[in-house]
């Protein structure tokens, strides 16, 4: 028998049963009465990770075999794995565990499907991840297959298929299989346990509910949530956080209201000093070994230059829900851009759309670039006839008053006119040169037809991360620079400030029209730039498709 499946098959026996005595477990902060405390339990899972799990990140941890940090140890582990019930079956059945960016948070995970993939005493174990999206999903299991790919014993134990996305162990018919909440459609899962990753990530929690009843057939079902905090107090991660606070003994939590939910948070509470290393230190348990001290206090004193850098500081690396990131302008900054944009007869000019509904706005904005290195905006807004008085009833804003300014230009009918709008373009067009124009692919095919028919360029700009990730952050520090001259306008100036921004689990952003208000001219301006940028090869080129 080959030596690594002697030690595939060691991980499955049965060990030694070593309680502590009454007094000391009863003493743990997190003991609730009818369950008890076994060591060797918890100390399982830490023999399994730090003999098998290999890192694979970091200049000074990857190709080593991983060591857990003591906080790990027994602030996760250790509670995690060691309570068991009346019946010797594992206490917890949820977990929820916040913690700040860059504490292992990535490497635990991957630990922990490889423990209860080869090492639960499963048979037949189905352990699956979950994540928002299917970029997400690649990112989680590239982490676990490399780990994988790094350890000959679990090379050796372990088929590794990248073509599904899946990690086997044949000899027990285990499998591990990372799902994505934006393409998920399986049915009769049956699931032994679950790792899901940025918990406050998922929009919707249908498959982070469904993956949680997925072991109702299993004798000790797990479902682990590991996340940072988030900006959307509605949903499921802030559920959960909620569920955590309640019995993590460290912040007043009372274990007793819900025993089988284990919930840890490492976070500053809002009233706390947050240019404290003190601070720093209770959201961030790695202090000093993943995280260097001197670079995070750099980083804290570069967030203090701008509310959007601070508000990203706070969820990221302090672990405190904000939404103060997705405010994408700073007021004054934005009003200090109001210069006057010149005239764009005779320019090169890219233009962005932003195609509304039928009954809501249609934007265009015309970015030109000056010689001293400041863009001029002119913006060109449409609406159908028939939603002037309704939009103004609902909204609150003067759109009257902007059709008699001549800011807002007025279509006929009850529907959007793709040929006016287009004719307008046009008509523009003979007094600049309009190199491109940029729209996102919803309903731009008429539109895109009428403006090609006059010889003018369209492309499609995605209006995914991936693709808008670049340009609204070039966005953000022409307009912090004063670098961007929008005159003032009212309408604009309403979508800006109205802009907050979608983060996904990668750090890339872009405008989020979740909160319904209007920036439909922002997404417009952000389109155009994706276009002007690459032409001038300042930025890397992101996802943009000619329409053919």
């Amino acid at each position: 028998m080959a030596k690594s499946e002697t030690r595939s098959k060691s991980l499955s026996k049965a060990e030694p049963k070593g309680r502590l005595s009454g007094p000391a477990w009863k003493r743990r902060p997190d003991y609730v009465p009818g369950y008890t405390f076994e060591q060797h339990r918890a100390d399982r899972v830490v023999r399994f990770v730090q003999q098998f799990v290999t890192m694979t990140t970091g200049r000074q941890f990857a190709g080593k075999p991983m060591r857990l940090m003591p906080w790990q140890i027994k602030e996760i582990i250790e509670p995690l794995y060691g309570w068991v019930d009346s019946d010797g079956l594992r206490r917890y059945r949820r977990a929820a565990i916040f913690i700040g960016k860059k504490n292992g948070k990535s490497s635990l995970m991957a630990a922990l499907v490889l423990y209860h993939l080869l090492a639960d005493s499963e048979p037949g174990a189905s352990v699956y991840g979950a994540a928002v999206d299917r970029l997400q999903a690649g990112l989680i299991y590239r982490d676990v297959a490399a780990s994988v790919r790094a350890n000959p014993e679990l090379s050796r134990v372990l088929e590794v298929i990248d073509s599904r996305s899946t990690i086997v162990h044949k000899p027990t018919a285990s499998r591990y299989t990372c799902l994505a909440a934006d393409s998920w459609r399986a049915e009769g899962i049956n699931a032994s346990a679950v790792i899901v990753d940025e918990l406050h990530a998922h929009r919707k929690p249908d498959l982070v509910r469904a993956l949680v009843y997925a072991g109702a057939a299993r004798q000790q079902p797990l479902c682990v949530a590991i996340s940072t905090a988030g900006d959307d107090r509605t949903g499921i991660g802030y559920e959960w956080w909620e569920d955590a606070m309640r019995v993590d003994p460290c912040w007043g939590g009372d274990p007793n209201i819900n025993p089988t939910f284990f919930g840890r948070v490492y976070a500053a509470k809002e009233t706390d000093d947050y240019a404290s290393p003190k601070t720093w230190k209770k959201a961030n348990p790695s202090m000093g070994v993943t995280i260097d001290p001197k670079a995070f206090a750099n980083e804290y004193k570069d967030a203090t230059t701008s509310p959007g850098k601070l508000g990203s500081f706070l969820r990221y690396r302090l672990n405190v829900w904000s939404d103060i990131d997705r405010k994408f302008f700073d007021p004054a900054r934005w009003q200090a851009c109001d210069g006057d944009p010149g005239e764009l007869a005779g320019r090169a000019v890219w233009v962005g759309i932003d195609l509304a509904s039928n009954i809501d706005m249609t934007s265009a904005a015309f970015v030109s670039k000056n010689e001293d290195g400041t863009y001029a905006v002119h913006m060109k807004y449409w609406v159908p006839s028939e939603s002037v008085g309704i939009r103004e009833r609902d909204t609150g804003f003067p759109y009257t008053q902007w059709v008699r300014d001549g800011l807002l230009t007025v279509t006929d009918g009850a529907r959007l006119d793709h040929e006016r709008v287009a004719a307008d373009i046009i008509a523009i067009g003979r007094e600049c040169q309009i190199v491109q124009v940029g729209t996102d692919p919803w309903q731009a095919g008429p539109l895109a037809t009428f403006l090609q028919r006059e010889g003018i360029e369209v492309q499609v700009v995605r209006q995914n991360t991936s693709s808008l990730n670049a340009p609204s952050k070039y966005l953000e520090g022409i307009v912090a620079e004063k670098r961007l001259h929008h005159g003032g306008n009212p309408i604009l100036t309403m979508n800006a400030l109205n802009t907050v921004m979608y983060t996904d689990a990668t750090g890339m952003v872009k405008p989020d029209k979740r909160n319904g208000k209007m920036i439909d001219g922002v997404i417009a301006l952000i389109n155009a730039l994706a276009l002007a940028t690459v032409a001038e090869q300042t930025v890397a080129s992101w996802d943009i498709m000619s329409i053919g």
